[in-house]
């Protein structure tokens, strides 16, 4: 027994100390990677977040807000709600919106009326204006989306850059209140506010008024001409008022002819869409 005994050589103690130690700073080393790559990621985040609130000029105290405006429902995992997408910020960005642009409306026109307001309402909260400053903002990219193909995904961000501007006034406004949101919308709308880009009235109506104010009487539309097949005719319309050369119009029915008509004079004349002059 004594000479197996004699065959195991006994461990250092100083050799099992120096094992143990290296052990333990094999071990530290593998904690402290995935913290390192973490916080690369989390500083990164923070970057992404500080450029796109440079963008839109409003630093976020809550920047999920942020993030929620632009995630899209593609980009949820299955346990997640719709609500933790952009959607509900939309619905409450779309009404503030409303409320602001209306503001802006009823100070810049004091001597529109309430349906010239209304249709200026409607030109500036529309999904296209919104999907515009969404553009202008340089939105397109910072939209979370799911596993979709590259083309498909440019094709949905550029679908639902208006619904993400849109949640984006509403995280504004959450997070910094009425004025934080008035702000934004005042930047990003004044312009397009006093460059309409749609004419604000019916050409037959704002031809109407405008020889009114003239002191002549109601513009007369009369048919020149009918050509084409019984199911699809085209007319040609001229429109007349005194002192003034007819102006004509062709379209497939005689109420859109009589607005080609209408156009043709109102252009002609230098008669301003905006029901100002």
């Amino acid at each position: 027994m004594s000479d197996d005994a004699s065959d195991i050589t006994p461990l250092a103690s100083g050799d099992a100390g120096s094992q143990i130690e290296a052990a333990g700073r094999e071990a530290a080393e593998k904690k402290k990677r995935p913290r390192a790559k973490s916080g690369s990621r989390s500083s990164a985040a923070k970057a992404a977040t500080a450029a796109v609130e440079m963008r839109i000029g409003h630093k976020f105290a809550d920047a999920g807000l942020l993030a929620t405006a632009l995630t899209h429902v593609s980009a949820l995992k299955p346990s997640r709600k719709r609500g933790d997408s952009y959607q509900r910020l939309e619905f409450l960005g779309d009404h503030v919106l409303g409320l602001i642009v209306s503001d802006m409306l009823y100070r810049a026109f004091p001597n529109a009326d309430e349906g010239e307001l209304s249709k200026r309402l409607a030109d500036l909260v529309r999904k296209e204006s919104c999907a515009d400053v969404a553009k202008s903002l340089g939105l397109v990219d910072d939209i979370k989306l799911g596993a979709v193909g590259a083309g498909a995904g440019a094709r949905l961000r550029k679908s639902v850059l208006g619904d993400i501007c849109e949640a984006v006034i509403g995280a504004v406004f959450l997070d910094g209140g009425y004025q934080a949101a008035a702000e934004f919308v005042e930047r990003n709308w004044t312009e397009r506010m006093h460059k309409l880009r749609r004419p604000l009235r019916d050409p037959k109506t704002t031809l109407q008024e405008w020889a009114q104010g003239k002191g002549l009487p109601t513009p007369v539309y009369r048919e020149i001409e009918r050509t084409g097949p019984h199911h699809d005719p085209q007319f040609r319309i001229a429109v007349e008022l005194p002192g003034l050369a007819a102006a004509e119009g062709v379209g497939g029915s005689k109420r859109v002819a009589e607005k080609a008509a209408a156009s043709a004079m109102i252009a002609r004349e230098g008669v301003g869409g905006s029901g100002n002059d």
